[in-house]
């Protein structure tokens, strides 16, 4: 294959740039739309608890479908500089042996936390009808593990395999199952929080085996699914560079389930059904870093691979550039939206309103700074460097927001929960600055 045909080889202005990206901004937008589809029919059509326990068990089931984001980062990292080095051959091997190594962890994943998922919620602090929901939402979901766990894989493989657009129509195949069925199972069929779990779950099938189906068969993309030897050097490589996205999203569930303690102390449930609808904003505001730095990561580890350094620097100030200004405004449509976002989740109680239109104005100015955290992280797994990346997400999310959230409450009460996510994004952003600079001879950029 011609080098100069892939398009990660090609000269990247900020429309090209855009134009590559969007597809998977786009995807993580629709994914994170999900969880928000079920809370927006949760809470409106079956109660008040029943939303809160989708926020309670949520976290559970992200940490195990994270496992999906360590797979394709990882290995679409190694599998962009295998690219650039010109090695196609391997490139395929690496492929299907990250997409097989993923599909056996879910099934793992998956039949392990059936058994353990009650006892864990009630160590959690469930109790009741809490503990029954979210027994029922999470057990429906862990049957559909395997298949999140690849949808998650997939997304960033795209990007990886030249076929973003591809993508991106999966993702918007899989978002419509969501919404239809959670429309049809909920409201239509009454099968309140069981259908919405079950829509999603659907969903999750959709996400995962389509792409499957793809990459299987003969097709237009730089990859495809055949043969592998199991390489455990190479496996090793993958993990430790997708260590960071596995252990942001890991952390950031963590952090969730303590967010939820303290708010059961400060606010009750009140508080937790709060923090949901943040979540929910969060979630999508978020994915559009996300999204753009599972976009641009093949281009940066093909460049690397490459050892193209101008166009590796010139990636680094476009992308950070960019990040600047996707922060700006998102940081404006959170303020001026604030109160409409919480009337879509909560408008049926007055009390919770006023406490989520509050915590909302509060939170989003963590959106100014916490881009450039989520891009450092990507930006340092597609330089192979996995160290440096798990740094940046560790002290970003697990210790800077577990800090903030124990120790700011002692000060503002309530409003320190709400801040606390912001005062890790300004500690992370600083972090984050650091290394790029003192990094920057090492690899070029």
């Amino acid at each position: 294959m011609n080098q100069q045909h892939l398009p990660l080889a090609q000269y990247f202005g900020y429309g090209r740039l855009l134009r590559y990206t969007f597809p998977a901004i786009v995807m993580m937008v629709i994914t994170s739309v999900y969880t928000v589809v079920d809370g927006f029919f949760v809470s409106n059509f079956v109660g008040k608890i029943s939303f809160a326990a989708v926020n309670f068990v949520f976290p559970v089931i992200m940490i195990l479908g994270s496992m999906g984001f360590m797979f394709g980062t990882g290995g679409g990292a190694l599998i962009a500089k295998t690219l650039g080095e010109g090695n196609h051959e391997r490139a395929n091997r690496l492929f299907s042996l990250v997409v097989f190594a993923a599909l056996l962890c879910g099934v793992i994943l998956a039949a392990a936390a059936l058994v353990f998922l009650r006892p864990l919620l009630a160590l959690l602090g469930a109790q009741g009808q809490l503990l029954h929901d979210s027994v029922v939402y999470g057990t429906i979901l862990l049957l559909a593990l395997p298949f999140f766990i690849l949808q998650y894989e997939f997304q960033c493989l795209f990007a990886t395999a030249g076929k973003p657009k591809l993508g991106l129509v999966v993702t918007l195949a899989a978002g419509l199952t969501n919404m239809v069925l959670d429309a049809l199972f909920v409201v239509g069929l009454r099968w309140g929080l069981a259908g919405a779990a079950g829509a999603t779950a659907f969903s999750q099938l959709v996400g995962g085996l389509i792409p499957v189906l793809y990459f299987a068969r003969p097709n237009r993309s730089w990859l495809r699914l055949g043969r592998f030897v199991p390489e455990r050097k190479a496996l090793a490589v993958v993990c430790t560079n997708g260590a960071s996205e596995l252990l942001s999203n890991i952390s950031s569930s963590l952090v969730s389930l303590l967010v939820n303690l303290q708010l059961i102390r400060y606010a009750g449930e009140n508080g937790v059904a709060a923090y949901g609808v943040l979540m929910y904003v969060s979630m999508i505001f978020q994915s559009v870093f996300l999204g753009y730095s599972v976009g641009v990561a093949p281009v940066i580890g093909y460049q690397y691979g490459a050892q193209n350094r101008q166009e590796l620097r010139s990636l680094r100030k476009k992308s950070l550039r960019l990040i600047t200004v996707f922060s700006l405004g998102m940081f404006s449509f959170s303020q001026f939206l604030a109160r409409p976002l919480a009337l879509i989740f909560v408008s049926y109680d007055p009390e919770l309103l006023a406490m989520t239109i509050h915590a909302l104005v509060l939170f989003s100015t963590s959106f100014l700074l916490c881009g450039i955290g989520i891009f450092g992280s990507a930006f340092f797994t597609a330089l192979n460097d996995g160290f440096t990346s798990a740094l940046i997400s560790f002290l970003r999310i697990l210790v800077f927001q577990c800090l903030a959230v124990l120790l700011l409450p002692r000060l503002w009460g309530l409003d320190g929960i709400w801040l606390s996510v912001t005062a890790a994004e300004i500690l992370a952003a600083v972090l984050t600055g650091l290394l790029i600079f003192f990094k920057k001879k090492r690899f070029g950029y």
